[in-house]
């Protein structure tokens, strides 16, 4: 083997474990300003969909980190039936968890045809369209960061009905995210980023 043909290798098995690298969850998820020193092009992105969709960057990372903890192929846990795998109970999926249904409704509307639930970018540009809908549709404020996760954890029609109301494992779940989203807030605050 040539020595050309060693380096070319090392080149490619070097470009697949920072490919895997760069997919790997923040190390120090409980700090916004660390979650974007350490990913830098997340800010870029987070940003980019707060201008475009209007919803604070904080509230859409506390809404992501609730979903997947930052995990790009996140999914629901799979049923097991003896050592027979079941399907899963949901179709949610990336860092986004975005339903089947509901991603292809945001790539017609405001994604594009190669959109990805893997792709931080797009599942952040998700998140911001889908809590300005809920502003649209239920009149949830773009800052109520516990409101908005409840939309985006029972859907507007079932969020309209109050299906939430008779979860209290959601409601805290719910309050969990506020208070990340205003930690988050506080954080971002004092980035220099």
């Amino acid at each position: 083997m040539s020595n050309l043909s060693r380096k070319l290798i090392v080149l490619i098995f070097s470009a697949v474990l920072a490919g895997c690298a760069s997919k790997a969850p923040p190390e120090k998820p409980h700090n916004l300003c660390n979650v974007f020193k350490e990913k830098r092009s997340w800010y870029k992105d987070a940003k980019k969909a707060n201008q475009r969709w209007g919803t604070p960057i904080q509230i859409m990372m506390a809404i992501m980190y609730q979903e997947s903890s930052y995990r790009h192929n996140a999914q629901p846990p799979r049923p097991w039936f003896l050592f027979i795998p079941l399907p899963r109970d949901s179709s949610a999926y990336g860092y986004s968890q975005a339903q089947d249904g509901t991603w292809d409704q945001y790539v017609r509307e405001a994604g594009g045809f190669f959109s990805s639930r893997k792709d931080f970018g797009d599942s952040i540009d998700f998140i911001g369209w889908y809590t300005h809908k809920s502003r649209k549709v239920n009149g949830t404020s773009l800052w109520a960061a516990d409101q908005q996760y409840l939309n985006y954890h029972e859907g507007w029609y079932g969020y309209r009905k109050g299906t939430h109301k008779k979860k209290k494992w959601l409601l805290n779940t719910a309050s969990t995210v506020k208070r990340r989203a205003s930690d988050y807030g506080e954080q971002l605050r004092r980035c220099n980023l």
